[in-house]
């Protein structure tokens, strides 16, 4: 029996014609216009929404609310649809071990199903979530961070060290993959410091020559940490940093690298990269030729008016080979930004990652995200940007102590921190002094991709 394979599958001349990269990019979004946007728009999801009514997931979704296929006819009958979130596809593999019926692949006759990526998200927020990938829509994904890279200055001339991780999740692997598919750099896949001691790291961004450094703003500030205690810092030629800085402070990580340039991106597993920065640094790119952006209300989930922060709702319009994403609420925060482009691109902006809905903590009514803790405790410059909350019932009431690694002398920090986080949340919490690296083994700076930064031990409900 003959298979179609990995190229043949992927389609290379329409990917490109639908989705360009480097300069081909910069001319179709400085010339397109709305309108023409959107018809390419409506045509990709026709396609993808297609697809995804041979679905299970998607029929049993869509058919628990009545609503039929004629029902769907525009990217404007979108919110008439459910969203859906991780917590939708892990009830899925419960009810469908191992994989779910999420993927699409049995829509396939045997001989006709194409190869298949699979990976699985990093279990931060709880157990490995099943990502799949075919070969077209895993390689538009690639091209669209590739994309973003290269509109931030990347060039040929650079090599580029990655921390992003890699075993099963798939982070270090798509970045790998868009770095080596779409770029002419010089690749180092480092990854984690569980995968390549921090020490080992920095000794070959020296040896190398690394110029641009991505991956998460937790560990490439780690990295800055272990060069200056090794004393080899002013031997590191470090440009450029691309990675997911949250609410980490951009000033604080360029400040750590000798000024290098700071940029920053969004994207999660499943659907890969939406939004990216540009050299303006004036908000978020989303990526619209391949991805169509809601914000919704968090406890409504209707759709949030102009200048609202909303939960980003996500549809990707070329997922229609395999594991089609219409409606996915990432739980994430962001705004969109109405100002014209600085650079001429015809793009919607966001503000990029604001916090997590369903990882946001209610003190005496008020909102407080941990993942902004950081960005605030920075402000002093005893902390070594090292923290994690942890989040109890004392009483009748939610509490908050805030554990915060600082370095040099403590006399009076407590309270300092104490007060820093009360005038800058708006409500007070409890503070504990910790040594550079105690709370290492808490928040898994060495060995997760992405840091843990909240404990909630809350009674569950």
């Amino acid at each position: 029996m003959a298979f179609p394979d990995y190229f043949q599958a992927m389609d290379h001349a329409r990917m490109v014609a639908d989705h360009p990269v480097g300069d081909a990019f910069l001319s179709r979004f400085k010339t397109i216009s709305r309108d023409e946007l959107r018809a390419q728009q409506e045509r990709l999801f026709q396609r993808t929404l297609a697809f995804a009514w041979k679905v299970p997931f998607y029929r049993k979704l869509w058919g628990a609310q009545g609503i039929e296929a004629g029902d769907i006819r525009t990217l404007d009958d979108l919110p008439k649809l459910p969203s859906y979130s991780k917590t939708d596809l892990m009830k899925s593999v419960a009810e469908n071990p191992p994989f779910g019926d999420f993927h699409g692949l049995d829509t396939y006759p045997a001989d006709q199903r194409p190869p298949v990526i699979f990976q699985t998200t990093s279990g931060t927020t709880g157990r490995p979530q099943p990502l799949f990938f075919g070969p077209r829509s895993r390689e538009i994904q690639n091209l669209l961070l590739a994309r973003v890279w290269r509109l931030q200055g990347l060039t040929p001339a650079d090599v580029m060290h990655s921390v992003y991780g890699h075993g099963m999740i798939n982070g270090g692997h798509y970045v790998r993959e868009a770095a080596l598919h779409w770029t002419n750099c010089v690749f180092l896949s480092a990854g984690t410091g569980v995968e390549t001691r921090s020490v080992t790291q920095v000794e070959l961004m020296r040896d190398f020559g690394v110029t641009v450094v991505v991956g998460f703003a937790d560990y490439i500030k780690r990295l800055a940490e272990t060069a200056k205690e090794l004393g080899i810092l002013d031997e590191l030629k470090v440009r450029m940093i691309s990675g997911h800085l949250g609410a980490e402070s951009r000033e604080a990580i360029s400040a750590a690298w000798g000024g290098a340039e700071v940029y920053d991106w969004y994207g999660v597993g499943d659907t890969g990269l939406i939004a990216g920065e540009g050299p303006d640094r004036d908000g978020f790119y989303v990526m619209e030729d391949a991805q169509y952006l809601e914000l919704i209300d968090p406890d409504t989930h209707a759709v949030v008016g102009p200048g609202e922060k909303g939960n980003m709702v996500c549809t990707c319009l070329y997922k229609d080979d395999v594991f089609p994403i219409i409606r996915f609420n990432t739980n994430d925060l962001s705004q969109f930004i109405d100002t014209p482009s600085s650079l001429g691109l015809n793009l919607r902006r966001i503000k990029g990652f604001l916090g997590r809905s369903d990882n946001m903590v209610k003190l005496r009514g008020i909102n407080v995200f941990p993942a902004g803790i950081g960005v605030i405790i920075s402000e002093n410059p005893a902390a070594t940007g090292e923290y994690i909350c942890r989040v109890e019932k004392v009483g009748e009431r939610d509490e908050m102590t805030v554990a915060v690694e600082v370095k040099g002398e403590r006399a009076g920090l407590e309270d300092a921190f104490k007060e820093l986080l009360r005038r800058r949340l708006g409500v007070e919490v409890a503070i504990e002094l910790a040594a550079p690296g105690e709370l290492a083994p808490l928040t898994g700076i060495e060995t997760r991709q992405k840091p843990i930064r909240l404990i909630d031990k809350r009674p569950k409900k």
